[in-house]
């Protein structure tokens, strides 16, 4: 297996419309749920799984579409920024691998925990 942990390391600065090409990519009896913006894309919370869409590239015409299934998710911990930190922090323990998930400060982290909790505790 190639190593992921340099690869899976986003920043979510704020919520955003639900993309409406993410339909595409959406499989019988699954609907997003929230959507996030990214540096230069979206992360996109369904019922079943998170798909990161990463645009890369100078034209960004190159997309690289990321799906997470929350079935391989083992663990995941939440982290608040503080008075001196920039963002708050979302790790998750998945087969894959490791997975950081950093927010901008001023997303509401708790929102955000309780996403994850709806969609792996149900």
């Amino acid at each position: 297996m190639a190593e992921t942990s340099a690869i899976l390391a986003w920043t979510l600065i704020s919520e955003c419309p639900i993309p409406e090409d993410v339909t595409d990519l959406l499989v019988s009896g699954e609907h997003a749920v929230a959507a996030y913006k990214t540096l230069r894309d979206s992360a996109i919370f369904t019922n079943k799984r998170l798909i990161v869409r990463d645009a890369q590239g100078i034209t960004g015409k190159k997309v690289e579409i990321y799906s997470l299934p929350y079935s391989s998710i083992n663990m995941w911990s939440t982290e608040n920024a503080g008075k001196l930190d920039f963002n708050a922090e979302v790790e998750l323990w998945t087969r894959a691998g490791h997975i950081k998930i950093n927010l901008q400060k001023g997303m509401d982290i708790r929102k955000f925990d309780k996403l994850i909790a709806e969609a792996l505790l149900k």
